[in-house]
Order: structure tokens, then C-alpha cells, then sequence
């Protein structure tokens, strides 16, 4: 068979959409192995072995060949090589290929886990045989004898690798194939279950190695590339494939079945370990008390004999001193655990203690609730949980489900805890902020009612209830304020201190911000807006405090920027992420600065702009570079002035960037839906304006161009960015009058409507 026959059976097998997952994985193994087997033709002292996928008979359509050509000394073994590689590379396959003898490939799996893993999925497919089968015993009998000393250095790279990629369970772009509980860690438990006697084959392994099968062979598909992130832009066709009613029960289902997974390696992983430490590395003699019916037995949590599991703070008071300790439920403990009595209407204060403290163990609590949410216990807590349990976000820049997302926001919010008089409602607000994601309805209002109900179930005392309820209703308040309005108008603080209400409230925000934003992303919480956040919450606490707060003096810094500068002369001045601008003032200079800055791939976050009595104009502009070089600032210069004097078509060449852009990458966001807002009323002395829609190459240009075109000059413009969402803010007066336009304001989005649609 020659590559290009064996390359139209393949598209063929990928095209019959029939197979799917196992079995689609079985036949391209059946093929490869024909295809390979006519490959080798002088089969002489030499052995090909398939490792990996192949060896598993689970390829996918993308997967590469994992080989090994074994040979007894064959001189000739370079040409024999080439026999084989060639055709693999000609039919266009990636290939993991080496050509060893006997002891060579002893050696090799003796001092690198990656050829052990593969090698034990092993099988010869062409040539001797007898010898791949000798040798793939050999490593097997090997593996077994060494595994105390060598299965600490597998746990210690599947550890790396989890921290790197993250939950399959509760990412919401996983990689199928590396993230904890994905398929690379049934090859980690399958090493194990061969070489430590402790550990055992879970019967519930294959149905998750099958799910995942089918959706990766899916991905491979819709992609045609050898790529196992499970984006956002194929989750609603593959589901469509797997007949799924939507995204959200497909990624339900590999969520449930990375939950099993994960916990299964955790629960391989304490065993083996143990294992390797023998009788020395447990606790013995007696029970350790840690609370009322709560023991530490052999470096477990367990339920003494004589618990009583009527106590309704006895599951609370385990799960703390799990989290507190850093340990795992011991597994005779489960069984009296799921008898346990929940917390309770109201909960007794023993059980909401307990629940503080469980919440502040930091990294510690993620275990604990996968432990207690795999017992069916987390529901039994709080049985609103259910409805949050593995819920996709649907948007590029959260990167967890709505589950983990709440508990990572706790571990965040735990750090925190002392710089703030009531660490408690930190951490229990941190938790529940975005409960009514899981609920019909405005999520912040669905939240706010369930709020107030868990904290009156919880036995927090009125005025804490409405603290609590406070940290719902304005969880989202600061940071959209402080990236959006004008930090130094008396009617921005004034419209934040009323909505807080305390001092208290105030400092608890600001904390819940911070750990909400960390736990989102790495693209949420930047210096930038961590210094916008300070500067809002330092002129609120100063307005609640009764004192006046400090306003920016633009007039010192007016003199500052305008020492260096003749009339009429546009000056621009600059660093590695800002530009201050000085020109005559006229519409459309804003327009002509941030589409020269965007033709450099420069990206505006932030501009501020206002005007001397003398009609020159200030720009004060923060942006980030998508490139990794230096802003060019002659070229820019020279820009902004083609830009004003029309010597430079700059819709043109943006339009042309943001195509070639588009050809280079593809977003794994649904698209944004726009909106655009009036607030009115939001600041003194001009009309604030705000669009809502997908980020894009080039987007403020033409929104400032809108802008001028109406004959609107822009005092401030707030730029801000999440995932790939634009949140853009202008205060707009008429350029001819001064005047604010609140009566224009219905025309003015209308024609932002019609000009990004």
C-alpha cells in the first residue's frame, strides 16, 4: 500500500462519521497496522513495535505513530529505518520514532518514564514478534521490580503537568489529553495498577476512557489538527455530532468524567505512595482526637465508632480538619460521612464555624470540596450547589466552571483574609458571589435572593445578612466603575459610597474584587486595573470617612506637558505603555492618535483628555503593546499628523491589518453581543457613553471616528478588555457649544448601533 492509498482510506475513515470514538480508534489501528506491516519487508532479527495510542489500538484521526523499530545489530538497520519513516512522513503523519536494540530500549525505559508509559501500552506489529513480545515483558517485569524507587518521579511530573493545564472537570477550555483527570492520566493509573500491588483497577475507568475517546476523536474532526483543547469554537459542533442536547451537556459529561478520573489518580496516588513509605510512613498507635467524633487515623481523616451522625456540624467539623491538615477522608469514613446529618435550618454555630474554617485552609479546600462533592456531600451543605455543579461559563475570559471558579475565588479571597476586619464574611461571600449563575434570570439577582436566604439558614446575625447580601449586589460594582468612569468626579465616588453603604462594606468589596478577578483569569487582574481599583476605593473610603478626597490637578499638569510645546504644534511624548499628546484641540484628534497607535499594534486601555483656556488639548493615553518591540515614535508622529491632515487612509489599512489578523487567529469566544448604554446623569459636565461588543482590531478607531463625526469631542475614554469582550467609555460634550448632549443621546447610539452592525 502506498501512501497515498493509505492516506484515501484514511480520509475515508474520518469522514465515516459512523465511527466514533473506540471504535473509530480500533479500525485506523487495523489500518495503520496493514499499512505498516507491508512496510517492512525484511522482517529478519527485527521487530516494529506501536506504543502509546497505537499500541492501545485508540488512535484518533490526528494522533501521531508512536514506533519503535528493534532490532538484534542489524548493520543494515539504517535503510530498514528508512523503509518505514518515509512513507509515514510522505502520507503527511506526525511520528515519534526511534530505532533501538534490545538493550538500548531496556536502557531507555529504565531512565525515562515517558518511553516506560508508552511501552507498557506496547504491542509488536510487524516483523519478529517473539522478540517485541521478550522485550515488552522485559520492561514490564522491570517497571514492577523498580517501581518504589521510580513511581515518586511519575507522581512528581503528573503533579507539573496538573498545575500547568489544570482540571479537565472544571476548565472551561480543557485539554482532553493533559489536564488532570484527562486521558493522559489513565495511562499514569493504568503504570500504576500494574506495578503497585495497591493499587486496583476501577471498573468505572473505561466509561470515562470511552467518553473522552469519543469527544477527542470529534475535536480532531472539526479542527484537523493534532490539537486536544477542547475550545469554545467546536464545543457546539461536536456536541451536535455526539447528540448532546447542547455544549453545556457535553461538557457536563467530560467534566463528570474528569471528576472520576482526577479522583481516581488521587486516590492511586496516596496509595502508592504510602506503599513506597510501608508500615514507617503511617501514623500508628493511638487515634489522634481532632474534634468531637473526628480522628486522625494512619495520616487520614476518619469518623470515630462512637461519632454521632445525628450532630448536623459533624460533616463540616471532618471537611475542616481535612482542608486544615491537608489530608484526604480515609475510606472507611465514607460510608459514615453519606450518613452524616446535614447542617440543618438554621445551622447550629458549631457548623458555621467550622464552615469559616474550612473555607480560609487556602489551597487545601479544592481536595476537600472534590472529595465531598464526589460523596454526594457538597449538596447536602448547600443544596444550591447542584445547580452551579460543573456549569460552563460561556465566555473566553472566565477559564473555570461556575463551581470551581467560587472555590478559587475562596483559596484567592484566603490570602486576603488580614486586610479585613470580617475574614469570615470574606470568604463566605467569595464562595457564594456567583451562586445565581446556576439560576434563571440576572445572576446577580438570582444571587442576592439566594443569599439571603443561605445566610439566614446559616445563623449569621441580621446586620451580617446584610453584608453578605451587599457582597452579591455589588460584587461586579467597583471593578466597572473603576475601569470605565472618571475616578476624579465628585459624581462617580458619590454614586459608589452611596451604593456600599460602609466603611466595612467598602473594604470587603475591594478584597472580593481582587479574589474574583484572580480567580478569573490571568487577563482580569493586571496592575492597571489594580491601581484604577486603589484609587476608587481610596477616594469611596474618603467620601464614607467624611473627608474630602483628593482630585487630579490637571492644570499642574497641563503646564507640565505644555512647557515643551509651540502653538499649534502637535507634541507627542511617550514611554513603553503611554503617550501624552499636546495639539491645537480640534475634532478628531483622539480618532487620528489611538488609529496611528493601532496601525503600530499598540492596544489604547485608558485615555484621559482636556483643554487649556488657549483651546490646546491634553491627551493622557495608557495602552499595551500586541507586539514585542518598542513603539517606533518618529513613524508615529508622522502617522497621527498623515492622520489629521487626511494623507493616510487609515480605515483602509486597519481594515487590511485586522484581515490579515483574522487569517492568523481564530477567537474561542462566542461573539459578543453590543450594546451601547446611556448613563445618565453618571457624570457633572459631559454625557457618558458606554459600548458593549467583541473585541476587534482597530474597534476604537472607528468608534471615535463615529464620535467625531457627529461633531463630539471626547473628554475622557475608558478602555478596557475582558477576554475578548471591549468595554469602551467616552464622556462626550458637543464640540461646538462645550454643552453636554443628554438630549442627543437616543440619535448618538443609534448611529454606534448602525456603524458596528
Amino acid at each position: 500500500m502506498v501512501p497515498t492509498q493509505f492516506s484515501e482510506q484514511r480520509d475515508a475513515l474520518v469522514a465515516d462519521e459512523s465511527l466514533r470514538g473506540p471504535a473509530f480508534g480500533r479500525a485506523f489501528a487495523d489500518l495503520v497496522d496493514e499499512w505498516l506491516a507491508g512496510l517492512l519487508d525484511d522482517t529478519a532479527d527485527v521487530a516494529l513495535i506501536g506504543g502509546g495510542a497505537l499500541g492501545r489500538r485508540e488512535l484518533a484521526p490526528q494522533s501521531d505513530l508512536d514506533l519503535v523499530l528493534l532490532h538484534r545489530g542489524r548493520r543494515d538497520i539504517a535503510s530498514v529505518a528508512e523503509q518505514i519513516w518515509y512513507p509515514i512522513w510522505d502520507a503527511r503523519m506526525d511520528l515519534d520514532h526511534s530505532v533501538r536494540t534490545p538493550s538500548e530500549a531496556l536502557t531507555m525505559a529504565g531512565s525515562d518514564l515517558k518511553v516506560v508509559l508508552s511501552l507498557l501500552d506496547g504491542r509488536g506489529i510487524a516483523g519478529d514478534v517473539e522478540l517485541a513480545d521478550e522485550i515488552l515483558g522485559k520492561v514490564r517485569s522491570r517497571w514492577i521490580s523498580t517501581a518504589r524507587k521510580r513511581v515518586s518521579g511519575l507522581h512528581a511530573i503528573t503533579r507539573d503537568r496538573h498545575a500547568k493545564e489544570g482540571d479537565l472537570a472544571y476548565l472551561l477550555e480543557p485539554d482532553l489529553k493533559q489536564s488532570k483527570g484527562g486521558l493522559r492520566d489513565l495511562r499514569v493509573l493504568h503504570a500504576l495498577t500494574v506495578a503497585v500491588p495497591v493499587v486496583r483497577e476501577r471498573p468505572d475507568i473505561a466509561a470515562v476512557s470511552d467518553t473522552l475517546l469519543d469527544v477527542r476523536v470529534e475535536l480532531h474532526r472539526v479542527n484537523g489538527r493534532p490539537s486536544d483543547r477542547l475550545l469554545l469554537e467546536y464545543q457546539d459542533e461536536i456536541a451536535e455530532r455526539l447528540d448532546y442536547a447542547d455544549a453545556d451537556m457535553l461538557m457536563a459529561a467530560v467534566a463528570g468524567s474528569g471528576r472520576v478520573a482526577a479522583r481516581a489518580y488521587d486516590d492511586a496516588a496516596w496509595r502508592s505512595q504510602s506503599w513506597i513509605a510501608g508500615p514507617r510512613g503511617r501514623s500508628g498507635g493511638r487515634d489522634k482526637l481532632l474534634s468531637p467524633g473526628v480522628v486522625l487515623r494512619d495520616g487520614e481523616v476518619d469518623i470515630s465508632d462512637d461519632a454521632d451522625l445525628a450532630d448536623p456540624s459533624l460533616l463540616l467539623r471532618a471537611a475542616e480538619q481535612a482542608a486544615r491538615l491537608g489530608v484526604r477522608f480515609a475510606e472507611r469514613a465514607h460510608a459514615p460521612l453519606t450518613r452524616a446529618a446535614g447542617p440543618g435550618d438554621p445551622w447550629p454555630p458549631t457548623a458555621q464555624r467550622a464552615l469559616v474554617g474550612m473555607l480560609g485552609t487556602g489551597e487545601n479546600l479544592v481536595a476537600v470540596v472534590d472529595a465531598l462533592d464526589e460523596l454526594g456531600l457538597m449538596i447536602r451543605i448547600l443544596p444550591e450547589w447542584e445547580a452551579v455543579r460543573s456549569r460552563p461559563q460561556r465566555n473566553a475570559f472566565h477559564r473555570y466552571t461556575v463551581d470551581r471558579h467560587l472555590v478559587e475565588a475562596v483559596v484567592q479571597a484566603s490570602n486576603l483574609t488580614r486586610q479585613v476586619s470580617r475574614p469570615d464574611l470574606l470568604l463566605v461571600g467569595a464562595w457564594l458571589h456567583d451562586l445565581g449563575k446556576g439560576f434563571p434570570g440576572d445572576h446577580t439577582e438570582a444571587g442576592v435572593e439566594l443569599m439571603r436566604t443561605i445566610a439566614q439558614r446559616m445563623g449569621f446575625t441580621d446586620d451580617d445578612v446584610v453584608t453578605l447580601v451587599a457582597l452579591v449586589q455589588y460584587h461586579l460594582l467597583l471593578p466597572s466603575i473603576a475601569t470605565s468612569r472618571d475616578l476624579s468626579d465628585p459624581t462617580t465616588i458619590d454614586a459608589v459610597a452611596e451604593a456600599v453603604g460602609t466603611r466595612e462594606t467598602l473594604e470587603l468589596l475591594a478584597a472580593l474584587t481582587e479574589a474574583d478577578s484572580i480567580a478569573t483569569g490571568a487577563s482580569v487582574w493586571t496592575s492597571w486595573r489594580a491601581e484604577l481599583l486603589a484609587r476608587l476605593v481610596a477616594a469611596v473610603d474618603a467620601r464614607l470617612a467624611g473627608e474630602e478626597f483628593p482630585a487630579r490637578d490637571h492644570d499642574t499638569e497641563l503646564t507640565a506637558l505644555l512647557a515643551s510645546a509651540r502653538p499649534g504644534e502637535v507634541v507627542l511624548d511617550g514611554g513603553s505603555s503611554h503617550l501624552d499628546v499636546v495639539a491645537p484641540d480640534r475634532v478628531g484628534l483622539m480618532n487620528a492618535v489611538v488609529g496611528a497607535l493601532a496601525l503600530q499594534g499598540l492596544n489604547v486601555v485608558r485615555v484621559e483628555a482636556w483643554s487649556s483656556a488657549d483651546g490646546t488639548a491634553v491627551e493622557r493615553i495608557d495602552f499595551e503593546a500586541s507586539v514585542d518591540r518598542p513603539p517606533d515614535w518618529n513613524r508615529l508622529q508622522g502617522d497621527v499628523a498623515d492622520a489629521l491632515d487626511g494623507a493616510v487612509d487609515v480605515s483602509r489599512l486597519l481594515t487590511e491589518r485586522a484581515s490579515r489578523y483574522a487569517r492568523r487567529s481564530a477567537t474561542a469566544a462566542r461573539p459578543a453581543e453590543l450594546r451601547v448604554l446611556h448613563h445618565e446623569g453618571a457624570a457633572r459636565d459631559a454625557t457618558v457613553l458606554e459600548v458593549r461588543t467583541a473585541d476587534e482590531l482597530g474597534l476604537l478607531y472607528r468608534l471615535t471616528k463615529v464620535l467625531a463625526d457627529l461633531g463630539l469631542t471626547i473628554v475622557q475614554a475608558h478602555v478596557a478588555t475582558l477576554g475578548h469582550e471591549a468595554v469602551d467609555t467616552f464622556y462626550v460634550r458637543d464640540a461646538a457649544s462645550g454643552d453636554v448632549v443628554e438630549e442627543r443621546a437616543d440619535e448618538i447610539i443609534g448611529v454606534i448601533r448602525r456603524s458596528l452592525l
